[in-house]
C-alpha cells in the first residue's frame, strides 16, 4: 500500500528557494525557519526533502480546491464581493493546537491527519486556473495549507493566472524570509497574515518566532503589497487588553490603513478547553483596534452580532461604504476611482473600477470547482 509520505514524495521537482551546502546538505529559505536540510532528511514542514544535494519541493497537485468569496480570505479591502479561487497543498512549517485546517496543515507530522490522503488530486497550473476562470474568480489564492512551503507551485500557477488578468494572493502565518517576499512579490498583490500572539514564548508553542511575521509584515508592506492581518483571539491566550493593544500599535507603526481582522475562536484540534470568544470580547478588541489609531478593524467569525464591525466606513467621513452580513455583500458605494462618494477621499485598498457589477446578495459561501 502506497503511504501519504510516498504519494507526496513523487509530487515534487527541484526547488528554487534554497543554496547547496557541502556534503550535499542544503539551506531552505522558503520560510523563516531556515532549515538545514541533510542528505536524505526533511525540513520541518516534512514536505520539503533533501534527496541527493537537491532540495524537492511540492508540485502539482492541490488537497483543497473551490471557489470562495475574497471576504472568506478575509480580505474586506480587495475587490470586495469578487470571488477567489483558493487552492491548497498538504504540509505547515507551525503546528497551532486550534488549527482549523489541521487535516491538511499536519500530514507527515501528526498520523490522525493521514486521512488527507485522499484528497490528493493531481493538476497542472493551466487546469487550475482554468477552473477559475470558469468559476468567474478575479482573484487566486494560496491558502489552507502554509502557502510559503509551496511557494514554487503557487509561483507557477500565479504566472499563468496573471496572464489571464486575475490578482494572486497569499494567505500565511507570516513566518516568511525576505527572499521568499522576493520571490513572490512579482506576482502577488495581496498577502493576508496571521498574528496569532505579541507573546514571543507562546509564538514558540505554534511552532513560530514573534519577529519573524513582525517583519514579514512590515516586509510586505514596504514592497507595496496589500496587506491585511488577522488575530484570532483566543481566551485565555492572546486576549489581554495590553496584548491586544500591543497587536494593534505594532499594525498601527506600519500603516493606520492596514485592515485589523480580530476573529472569534472555536474548540478545535488539540484546543478544546478555552470557551469560545465571545461577542463582547471580540466588542473590546476591534475598540482597542480603533483606539490603537487603526482606521479599518473588522470582527470575524459571528456574523450580524457586530455589525458595525463587519462593514466598511469612509474613514474620513465615515459614510457606510460597503455593508456586509457574513461574506454576503449587501450594498456598496465605493467609486470607480476607489473613493468615498461622498467626501471623495481614496479608500486604501485595490477596488474594482466597476462598481456597477459588484454583487450584491451573493451566495457567501464556497462553491465545488467544475
Amino acid at each position: 500500500m502506497v503511504t501519504v509520505e510516498e504519494r507526496l514524495d513523487a509530487l515534487t521537482r527541484q526547488g528554487e528557494l534554497y543554496e547547496r551546502l557541502d556534503d550535499k546538505a542544503v539551506r531552505c529559505y522558503a520560510c523563516g525557519h531556515r532549515c538545514l536540510i541533510r542528505e536524505g532528511r526533511r525540513g520541518i514542514c516534512k514536505v520539503r526533502f533533501n534527496e541527493g544535494g537537491e532540495l524537492r519541493v511540492p508540485w502539482g497537485y492541490v488537497s483543497g480546491l473551490q471557489v470562495d468569496p475574497i471576504e472568506k480570505k478575509p480580505f474586506y479591502h480587495m475587490f470586495s464581493g469578487g470571488d477567489a479561487l483558493s487552492f491548497g497543498m498538504l504540509g505547515c512549517d507551525f503546528h497551532c493546537s486550534y488549527c482549523q485546517n489541521w487535516l491538511s496543515s499536519q500530514t507527515l507530522r501528526d498520523p490522525a491527519s493521514d486521512a488527507s490522503g485522499r484528497y490528493i488530486r493531481q493538476i497542472t497550473p493551466e487546469e487550475l486556473v482554468e477552473y477559475g476562470l470558469r468559476g468567474g474568480a478575479e482573484v487566486v489564492a494560496s491558502t489552507y495549507n502554509e502557502p510559503l512551503i509551496t511557494s514554487e507551485w503557487a509561483v507557477s500557477v500565479f504566472k499563468i493566472a496573471q496572464e489571464k488578468g486575475m490578482k494572486c494572493v497569499f494567505i500565511s502565518n507570516g513566518n516568511a524570509t525576505p527572499e521568499a517576499l522576493d520571490y513572490l512579490r512579482p506576482y502577488l498583490a495581496g498577502y493576508k497574515i496571521d498574528l496569532k500572539t505579541m507573546q514571543d514564548k507562546q509564538y514558540r508553542r505554534l511552532g513560530g518566532v514573534l519577529q519573524h511575521v513582525l517583519d514579514s509584515i512590515q516586509r510586505a508592506h514596504e514592497l507595496g503589497l496589500w496587506v491585511e492581518v488577522v488575530t484570532l483571539v483566543v481566551p485565555g491566550f492572546n486576549d489581554s487588553n495590553e496584548e491586544l493593544m500591543d497587536a494593534a500599535r505594532f499594525i498601527r507603526s506600519v500603516n493606520e490603513d492596514i485592515p485589523w481582522h480580530v476573529t472569534a475562536f472555536h474548540p478545535d484540534y488539540k484546543m478544546t478547553a478555552p470557551p469560545r470568544t465571545s461577542a463582547k470580547t471580540l466588542l473590546r478588541a476591534a475598540e482597542i483596534g480603533q483606539e490603537a489609531g487603526l482606521r479599518y478593524v473588522y470582527a470575524g467569525n459571528l456574523p450580524g452580532s457586530l455589525a458595525e464591525y463587519e462593514h466598511t466606513y469612509c474613514h474620513q467621513c465615515k459614510t457606510l461604504l460597503i455593508e456586509r452580513y457574513g461574506y454576503v455583500i449587501l450594498s456598496y458605494r465605493i467609486t470607480a476611482e476607489g473613493t468615498c462618494p461622498k467626501c471623495d477621499a481614496k479608500i486604501p485598498g485595490v477596488w474594482t473600477n466597476r462598481p456597477d457589477q459588484v454583487r450584491i446578495g451573493g451566495p457567501g459561501f464556497p462553491r465545488p470547482v467544475r
